[in-house]
């Protein structure tokens, strides 16, 4: 069962465009921007992108796992806890880090390509990054081209940036899925198609079923290294 579920989405492309010609002083335009167009603004992250949106809900998540997603720039709404708000008889201190919140975000897509950078990492949670994962794919029914371009920071940097590579040494298989299938690293746009192909590919068959509050007994990115690997040998 699909987590995330988008409330609303803001994503008037031509509005986009048009302010974008502003800044290069052209008039606005009735003409639909291309998906070229859609995918080089996104990768230059210059400033119009904040002008797409999107508004979802995560529900009964973790409470531990709702202060992980809220250390990030954007807009959150999380359950209280306030034992004058409180659902059953646990005293909020006695709560434990294992009760079920809800989650509701509000961000541009400036705010996801930063944020989702650090929850799609190996480093994160395995709970926060299938959060991160589900949100991108949910997405790509949407917006595919933002969706793209949310990718994790070793692929975003073209290197890892941690103080130690994760344990699953996803971006050194990732570089020799790479070099085994001729793609350039240095093309920005062709290393996001590299990892898009590999995340799309071990999510397109899968069939998801409703997870209790306590976390996910699957995670797509144990499949996503499995793929790597397997590509890489291939």
């Amino acid at each position: 069962m699909n987590k995330t579920r988008f409330n609303c989405i803001l994503d008037s492309w031509k509005r986009v465009k048009n302010h974008c010609r502003t800044t290069v002083n052209k008039e606005f335009t009735d003409k639909e921007p291309t998906t070229q167009f859609k995918k080089k603004l996104l990768i230059s992250e210059h400033s119009p992108i904040r002008l797409l949106e999107v508004d979802w809900t995560w529900e009964k998540i973790y409470y531990w796992l709702s202060t992980e997603w809220s250390r990030h720039k954007f807009e959150k709404f999380i359950t209280s806890q306030r034992d004058d708000r409180m659902i059953n008889e646990t005293p909020r201190g006695k709560k434990p880090q294992e009760s079920p919140v809800n989650f509701d975000g509000y961000a541009n897509a400036q705010n996801t390509i930063d944020a989702w950078r650090k929850r799609l990492c190996y480093q994160a949670t395995p709970e926060a990054r299938e959060l991160a994962e589900d949100f991108k794919r949910e997405l790509h029914n949407y917006e595919p081209e933002w969706s793209d371009v949310l990718v994790p920071n070793c692929v975003y940097r073209n290197g890892c940036p941690e103080f130690n590579m994760c344990k699953e040494r996803f971006f050194a298989n990732f570089v020799m899925h790479c070099k085994s299938n001729n793609v350039n690293m240095c093309s920005i746009q062709d290393r996001y198609d590299a990892f898009n192909n590999i995340f799309y590919s071990s999510c397109k068959d899968r069939k998801y079923e409703e997870d209790s509050v306590h976390g996910a007994e699957t995670l797509p990115h144990s499949e996503l290294i499995t793929e790597v690997k397997k590509e890489t040998k291939s």
